[in-house]
């Protein structure tokens, strides 16, 4: 039999790399996660709150938008706030399933420290599918079965698929998991950033359920870089990049996963996808200091609610430019009392008109 996978070759699952490569990168990593904890320090109770609220909903998102999945940004921003205990305008309420995949994600990151067991990690995959139909063939909470066939992993129309993974045979899922899960909880010798990294990418080879195997994997990559990280609020999103990087993210897993157990190549990609998760949080960071500034500096302003509404979206990553248009159709108010809005604006030196003109006049916050 021929061994195409890195499960097959000799010596799985004694993985090795390459500490040259590695070791620089893992301590520049560990450097700016160093400097952006520094930055929360300084941040007060109600901004912290914000961070947090913000990087759990798109982690919970873009997660879900990997496996090409779309969630519903409100309902999964209410369930988050309401979990941190929030008091957040506009919250409704969220279906099962989005609850369910909240829950699972809390409990990777705010009990990093608890071991991961199975069940635990039945318990989190139960959280993702107890929506689905009662009919499902879906094993939900328990490993994937014989009678679900070869797990594989096949893009492509039918009759010209292409597999990209074919993961171990059902029979062998329980003594892989004791293997993982012993290293997870009993190996103490190495980085947590770094453990991350290999624990990622040996859960979802095993693959170990019918479904849902990539949204786990990336749980418990969080779960242990939130114990890297030693803070009990979260401020970036691994998954957000990921996602991002989608394609690269899939392309390395499958060179990876038949490849040998040699897996440098796959720590420096991820390794390299966390920094610039760390600079993307440093670009929010920067956003989240000079909002809370403004809202200080013009705390004896009086903005209307469509005005606090606007200025907030302009801070939170508005879309596209700012028109009167765009104004009245987001406040559900007329052209006339969009335009008195943004003039009124204007005036106190919060909005100013866009040099760069174009066929209809925007606007953008004056700092």
């Amino acid at each position: 039999m021929r061994k195409i996978y890195i499960y097959q070759k000799e010596g799985w699952p004694n993985f090795y790399w390459d500490k040259e490569i590695i070791a620089p990168l893992l301590l520049n990593v560990r450097y700016i996660q160093g400097q952006l904890i520094g930055k929360m320090s300084v941040f007060g109770f109600d901004l912290k709150n914000e961070t947090h609220l913000s990087t759990i909903t798109n982690n919970v998102l873009k997660s879900s938008e990997i496996e090409g999945e779309y969630l519903n940004t409100d309902q999964v921003r209410s369930s988050v706030a309401k979990r941190l205990g929030m008091d957040v305008s506009g919250l409704i309420p969220s279906e099962r399933k989005i609850e369910g995949i909240v829950e699972m994600t809390f409990d990777a990151t705010h009990n990093a420290n608890k071991p991961l067991t199975k069940k635990r990690l039945f318990s989190w995959h139960k959280l993702l599918f107890e929506e689905k139909e009662r009919d499902s063939k879906l094993s939900i909470g328990a490993w994937r079965k014989e009678e679900g066939g070869e797990m594989q992993v096949v893009s492509g129309a039918m009759g010209k698929e292409r597999i990209h993974f074919q993961a171990p045979d059902w029979s062998k899922i329980d003594f892989e998991i004791n293997l993982f899960l012993d290293w997870i909880n009993n190996k103490t010798d190495i980085d947590n950033i770094l453990k991350a990294s290999i624990a990622h990418l040996w859960f979802v080879t095993i693959h170990p359920f019918d479904d849902g195997n990539g949204r786990i994997a990336r749980a418990i990559a969080d779960m242990l870089l939130a114990r890297a990280d030693n803070i009990s609020q979260r401020f970036y999103s691994m998954s957000s990049q990921i996602r991002i990087e989608r394609k690269d993210y899939y392309d390395i897993l499958e060179k990876t996963q038949k490849g040998n157990l040699d897996i440098t190549k796959w720590i420096e990609w991820f390794l390299n996808c966390l920094e610039r998760a760390f600079v993307q949080t440093n670009a929010n960071i920067n956003k989240l200091m000079n909002k809370s500034k403004f809202w200080e500096n013009n705390k004896t302003i009086v903005f209307n609610e469509r005005q606090t509404k606007i200025i907030n979206l302009l801070f939170n990553g508005f879309e596209g430019k700012l028109t009167s248009s765009k104004w009245a159709k987001i406040n559900h108010c007329s052209q006339d009392t969009a335009l008195r809005d943004i003039n009124d604006l204007i005036e106190k030196k919060v909005l100013k008109k866009d040099v760069q003109g174009g066929r209809s006049t925007s606007y953008d916050l004056c700092f």
